[in-house]
């Protein structure tokens, strides 16, 4: 990342709820066209982050520094896919301010990009659950934005559509977008990313997969053995 600038940074950032402080003194700098890990146990304040990032809460203290337009990608069990519209709906309401004169060309090819070229017509209830992540991938990119905020995208889906979704997402990186990915589940997937922030309300370890590899033995004294994958 050396080559790349920093294009959103945080200092000091926090956030209370309900008297019990969730995000700690966060410091962090994501840098242009890089792909990085946000990894950490459920509960350990991954998703509040990326919302204090995107802007969605406001932080109890500290900063958050950008100029570039943020977009984020929700939990897949924060959307009600009982909703009556279409898969290519979904991903036209991705645009902000363009909604459904969106053109169906712009949503065919991103729906093709992700894997659901043939799926466009069918009824958010009718996907499976790994045709639904696809679908919000793919509605998060029609967005268009310099930094994407995607939080557990590859949770509880399947082997061959975690390594769909990863190349989409490395893809997007390569072409110039910075992306921050959430997840609670090292895997194998650990080294499919340039850098690696490991969180437990506070940021616990940050840098190159490698170098947070090497560290793993002493944060699963602290976050568990269930982050080590």
């Amino acid at each position: 990342m050396s080559g790349s600038s920093c294009v959103l940074s945080t200092t000091g950032l926090c956030f209370s709820y309900g008297g019990r402080r969730i995000v700690e003194d966060v410091n962090l700098e994501l840098h242009g066209g890089t792909l990085t890990a946000l990894v950490g146990p459920n509960g350990a304040g991954k998703s509040t982050l990326l919302h204090l990032l995107e802007g969605r809460l406001k932080p109890s203290d500290g900063s958050i520094n950008s100029n570039k337009p943020i977009g984020l990608m929700p939990q897949r069990a924060a959307i009600d896919w009982s909703f009556p519209i279409t898969a290519q709906d979904m991903v036209r309401l991705g645009m902000p301010g363009k909604g459904n004169t969106t053109s169906e060309n712009d949503c065919n090819q991103l729906l093709e990009r992700v894997g659901m070229g043939a799926m466009g017509s069918r009824r958010l209830s009718q996907l499976s659950g790994g045709q639904q992540q696809r679908i919000l991938l793919a509605r998060a990119l029609m967005q268009q934005t310099d930094i994407l905020l995607l939080d557990e995208p590859c949770s509880a889906i399947d082997p061959p559509t975690r390594e769909h979704l990863l190349k989409v997402m490395r893809d997007q990186a390569d072409a110039g977008q910075t992306l921050l990915v959430s997840s609670h589940d090292w895997g194998s997937a650990l080294d499919s990313y340039d850098h690696v922030v490991v969180m437990d309300g506070q940021i616990l370890a940050n840098g190159s997969p490698k170098t947070v590899r090497e560290k793993l033995s002493d944060l699963t004294c602290m976050m568990g053995s269930t982050c080590c994958g």
